[in-house]
């Protein structure tokens, strides 16, 4: 399985991929934004799409937006601080599969997986 991890902060991407080879998944492309997201979104076939909801030069939303006028069936979590009712909404209308509010643990993370793809262990 391939993931994008699109995530402003440093930090914060690489406990996304701590997470994820926990559970078994070691073929991760990471986005520093969502520019850089959408440019390997791209030019690779990805599995599953993580993104943060605020980012510069290119927001998480915009970036699901932009998924899913290319891909309407890749799974793409939302992951942000803010978890406000609207906010969640309005990432479901726009073709998010699922939301994770941070900060999560990697148990978080794979229940999340389990419901849209086969994660190990």
């Amino acid at each position: 399985m391939k993931f994008l991890i699109c995530e402003d902060s440093g930090t914060m991407r690489k406990i996304q991929c701590r997470c994820l080879n926990q559970l078994g998944i070691d073929d991760i492309v990471e986005a520093a934004d969502g520019l850089q997201g959408l440019e390997a979104f791209e030019q690779n076939a990805f599995d599953v799409v993580i993104s943060d909801w605020n980012m510069p030069h290119m927001d998480g939303l915009q970036l699901l937006k932009e998924i899913r006028s290319r891909n309407k069936d890749v799974p793409v979590l939302m992951v942000t601080t803010e978890a406000e009712r609207s906010r969640v909404v309005t990432a479901i209308r726009a073709g998010c599969t699922d939301y994770l509010v941070k900060p999560f643990t990697p148990d978080a993370l794979k229940e999340k997986l389990k419901r849209w793809v086969s994660v190990a262990c």
